[in-house]
């Protein structure tokens, strides 16, 4: 149907580092609301697998690739064990773990798209899944952590627009049979590129027209 962007070997690798880059943002959080080791491990595995499992189980994919490669199981409680002990270190390297994130961001939701089309769901379908293989772990780790989601904030930067627009190129390069690799990777680049610039400029989504709430960001 159309040419794979990277060969297996590397899509692997790839996907390891996205799945160490959310898994560092979940431990960390986790050490912010001074939970346990116990408490790190699950935040970390949840942030680094939930958007791809709930696509895998969706798509009927089972059991999921969470289930049965065991580096995507181990690569988070290697990001635990380092949050765990070195967490003031990696607090200070914070815009590189953004960086990788904005990357595994753009990978994910590239990569979750194809994936459930190749599954047999329809575009808008495949694009929905596309963005919540990149956001659903984000997601899951912030209720387990008794915060309002990230991306439902007003006041956080931008991280779902950039996965939307990432998927919806996808889509529309399958609609119009021009999904190659380097229309597939101009589609992670963008994706990745609005969240930094996002993240630079701290561009917000609006909110509702002629607002008149007093409730401030806070709460």
């Amino acid at each position: 149907m159309y040419e794979q962007l990277f060969t297996p070997t590397v899509q692997h690798t790839l996907d390891l580092v996205g799945i160490f880059v959310f898994a560092i943002s979940g431990a960390l959080l986790a050490v912010r609301k001074n939970f346990d080791v116990f408490g790190i491990a699950v935040l970390a595995e949840v942030t680094a697998l939930g958007g791809g499992l709930f696509r895998d189980l969706v798509i009927g994919a089972v059991p999921p690739a969470a289930f049965t490669d065991l580096g995507y199981f181990i690569t988070p409680l290697f990001a635990t064990l380092l949050v765990f002990f070195l967490h003031p270190h990696v607090e200070r390297l914070q815009t590189g773990v953004n960086i990788f994130d904005a990357a595994g961001l753009g990978l994910f939701c590239v990569a979750g798209t194809v994936k459930a089309y190749d599954y047999g769901l329809g575009l808008t379908a495949s694009a929905c899944l596309g963005l919540t293989t990149a956001v659903g772990g984000g997601v899951l780790r912030d209720v387990l952590a008794n915060e309002v989601p990230s991306l439902l904030r007003w006041d956080r930067d931008l991280y779902a627009v950039p996965a939307i627009v990432g998927a919806t190129m996808v889509a529309l390069c399958i609609r119009y049979e021009a999904l190659t690799p380097f229309t597939t990777g101009l589609a992670v680049v963008t994706a990745f590129v609005l969240r930094l610039l996002a993240l630079r400029f701290h561009w917000r989504a609006p909110r509702a027209w002629n607002r008149r709430s007093t409730v401030t960001e806070g709460e």
